[in-house]
């Protein structure tokens, strides 16, 4: 997936992330409070700023612009860090909005916010406007207006962002969503979409009238619904769209709204419908939710995960540019790569085990399955059974798996020397010495996993009926 070409100016709140990651072993004598003991710090950009964050992330480009107060060097180096482009403007008066979380192992103890909201002066509600007739000079592909409710979206700001003719997607705030009319869409969560239309939105009958009483009243293209762990509903006025959740595990919801936003219209400004890019930015969001802290997801990560489900993509199979970003990103972020081949033709309980002996041994296991051609050669005309796009969708689908790629020769060799993995698995009716990539994987300090096989089981004695 690449969103290279396109650049979306992100206006709205502009905050910074902070996090204070630590412990927490034993009670206070003092009070019944736990005591934590801090450990690392991080800063990110956070709010408005999140949403750049995750257009950058994702490959395209992104304007920012919003307040931020006097002294906030650690925001603007988060913002340059980023790759963000800077439209932001120095308030006199207000400080930087900054969020501070506390975070004991992956459990988040406690938010402290620092900030300053109300109407703008006349000098912040210039400079805003002079920063966005800069950025619009630069001629996004999009708009994306991220309000969290601390005073940067004033009429004035709305009123020059409607003039600009572009599609305008929102993150909304309040009850009032007459403030985005003309937008192309807007995401607001259950609570938030009930609180607007005065109607309840717990049900998927009632979330859709609610959608539409404010698309009515207030003139907006089209309302996603952000329903947590039910998914998203996309309203239009010629029809509806439901999807489920894609998060297997949550660890941290921080900023999932805010990727939402940023993979929707990046989606749509490439050229996808408001339907698909729903379907991009729920796996966008499926990946993030995974994660500690504010957190992005990258192009690589999204093209695996819509692979990986079904029928969002097409196929499940990555190739070897996609998948050799994807593993690259993983071992930047300290990850162990694992690496396991084979036809899988007919997946069977010897395959899944092994499978699962592979996953445990690494922290994202890559799959690669040999072509059509390469398993004829090697299994004789009659194979495979099953064409490869048949056997990635079955082998995607399996939870271990983080990615699945292929090869056309005869042996995965050339494909292990590009991806490099830390750790090669194969079967143990393998030796060290018969294990095809071993010698180039330890020479680059990783290390061999021969996984016990359950007995009885394989692919040819199934087709003999055995």
């Amino acid at each position: 997936m690449d969103f290279g070409p396109l650049h979306v100016l992100v206006v709205g709140d502009v905050m910074l992330d902070r996090y204070l990651y630590g412990s927490v072993e034993r009670i206070s004598p003092e009070a019944p409070v736990p005591v934590f003991s801090r450990g690392r710090e991080s800063a990110m950009p956070g709010g408005a700023g999140n949403v750049a964050r995750n257009i950058t992330a994702l490959g395209a480009r992104a304007t920012l612009v919003g307040l931020i107060g006097p002294r906030s060097e650690a925001l603007r180096h988060a913002i340059a860090d980023a790759a963000i482009l800077d439209g932001l403007v120095e308030s006199a008066t207000r400080p930087t909005t900054t969020k501070l979380r506390v975070v004991a192992g992956n459990q988040q103890m406690m938010r402290i916010d620092d900030e300053a909201t109300g109407p703008q002066s006349q000098a912040e509600t210039a400079g805003l406007l002079a920063a966005i007739e800069a950025a619009l000079a630069a001629a996004p592909d999009a708009i994306i207006l991220s309000d969290y409710g601390k005073g940067v979206l004033s009429p004035a700001v709305l009123a020059r962002l409607r003039a600009a003719q572009l599609p305008v997607f929102v993150d909304p705030k309040g009850a009032d969503f007459s403030r985005y009319a003309g937008a192309a869409c807007i995401t607001p969560n259950a609570a938030e979409m009930a609180l607007a239309a005065g109607l309840p939105s717990r049900g998927d009958e009632e979330c859709a009238a609610a959608a539409r009483a404010v698309m009515a009243r207030d003139g907006v293209g089209a309302i996603l619904v952000t329903r947590s762990a039910k998914g998203m509903m996309l309203v239009r006025p010629d029809g509806l769209l439901s999807i489920p959740a894609r998060a297997q595990e949550v660890f941290d919801v921080s900023g999932a709204g805010d990727t939402v936003i940023a993979a929707l219209a990046l989606a749509h400004a490439g050229g996808r419908s408001l339907e698909d890019a729903m379907r991009i930015a729920n796996a966008a969001a499926g990946i993030v939710v995974a994660k500690l802290g504010t957190a992005t997801t990258s192009a690589a990560e999204l093209t695996a995960a819509l692979a990986g489900g079904a029928g969002d993509a097409g196929s499940a199979l990555l190739d070897l540019a996609a998948t050799r970003a994807l593993v690259a990103q993983w071992k930047a972020a300290g990850l162990s790569v694992g690496f396991a081949n084979g036809c899988f033709d007919i997946l069977h309980a010897g395959h899944v085990a092994m499978l699962a002996q592979a996953a445990a041994g690494c922290d994202r296991l890559v799959v690669a399955l040999n072509s059509d051609a390469s398993v004829a050669r090697l299994k004789g005309p009659s194979r495979p059974v099953n064409r490869l796009e048949d056997r990635a969708a079955v082998i995607a689908a399996l939870r271990q798996v983080a990615a699945v790629t292929s090869f056309a020769e005869d042996t995965p060799l050339t494909l292990i020397q590009a991806l490099l993995p830390d750790v090669l698995i194969k079967g143990a009716d393998y030796t060290a010495e018969t294990v095809v990539g071993w010698p180039e994987v330890r020479a680059h300090g990783g290390r061999l996993l021969l996984a016990e096989l359950l007995p009885g089981r394989s692919t040819t004695a199934i087709l003999a009926g055995r």
